[in-house]
């Protein structure tokens, strides 16, 4: 029987599509790959594939989740199987590094960024950034892992050498330009069949904790920017959002077969964009897509579905 396979590492993201899959009677079954084993002498079911796997894995205990994802992949694709967000949509989750070039590469401006190892270069790298506040974040990120914001030299010399610093799950600390926005919020792009769907403005005055699934908070943590605000959503969906940078955007997701996705940016004072995320294992807000009456993981399933569909019947 002709199904859809959902790759991941944590049911609890995983929940709202298989939701909706039940609902529009689309058969499923779901890949769990924090363990697991591979024999290389079959060949895979026949079905889509939806690979949703997470940078964070290795902090739900789930440390090399992301590396047999990654054999399972190129297991699927070397069998010509159906796959949304394939090997490439993974190389890019797992690496800030990649992603930043992939988007320079589309002419999609990024934070100025130097990539280290080791504390030593992680100090000789942030002299580029003396005088101007900088942040550090993880290579392989999410849930804000290893962020934060300095103001000189002397404050990350005490981070680094002090029993707070984070040593990344790569290796790989990113020292990045601190974008200082007007306004608290930064803008995420969502994108189905690598077609836009909306842009969701999240409210950051209470520091970058972007994902916008109901059974979490996580993402890239910069800093508050103060306790003087009015109510609003943390998320809310912007009516009629239009810019050129979702061309952008929909031209890089085609070029690295990546099908679903959620873009970052953030505005500077004077207005430029800087996109600092590409975020292939998406979630949604149910609050915000209620209000607006968009919904992403609906149109995620009918994506599948009709993938299926265009199956023979076995």
């Amino acid at each position: 029987m002709k199904k859809v396979y959902i790759i991941h590492e944590n049911s609890e993201w995983t929940v709202h599509l298989t939701k909706r899959l039940g609902e529009l009677g689309v058969p499923y079954e779901e890949w769990h790959l924090d363990s697991g084993s591979l024999d290389l002498s079959k060949e895979p079911p026949e079905g889509v594939f939806y690979n949703r796997m997470s940078a964070s894995s290795h902090t739900r205990g789930h440390r090399f989740a992301p590396e047999f994802a990654a054999q399972v992949l190129a297991w699927l694709e070397a069998h010509g199987r159906k796959v949304f967000n394939g090997t490439r949509a993974l190389q890019l989750e797992v690496s800030k590094v990649v992603q930043y070039l992939e988007l320079n590469k589309f002419g999609i401006q990024t934070p100025d960024t130097i990539a280290a190892v080791g504390k030593g270069q992680i100090l000789e790298a942030a002299r580029e950034f003396v005088g101007k506040p900088f942040i550090t974040k993880h290579n392989r990120a999410g849930k804000g892992l290893g962020v934060q914001l300095f103001q000189s030299l002397d404050g990350l010399r005490n981070y680094v050498e002090g029993p707070e610093f984070e040593e990344p799950i790569d290796g790989i600390t990113l020292i990045q330009e601190y974008i200082q926005a007007p306004e608290s919020f930064i803008t995420r792009c969502e994108f189905v069949g690598g077609k836009f769907v909306y842009a969701v403005q999240v409210d950051t005055s209470e520091g970058f904790q972007l994902c916008p699934a109901d059974a979490c908070q996580i993402g890239d943590l910069f800093c508050p920017v103060g306790d003087d605000r009015e109510e609003r959503p943390k998320f809310e969906i912007i009516n009629g959002f239009s810019d050129p940078i979702i061309e952008k955007y929909a031209q890089l997701l085609a070029a690295n077969s990546i099908q679903v996705a959620g873009i970052e940016f953030i505005r500077n004072a004077i207005g430029e964009i800087y996109t600092y995320d590409i975020n292939t294992n998406t979630n949604y807000n149910s609050d915000a897509e209620a209000k607006a009456g968009k919904f992403g993981m609906l149109e995620l399933a009918k994506l599948l579905k009709s993938e299926l569909d265009k199956m023979p019947f076995l």
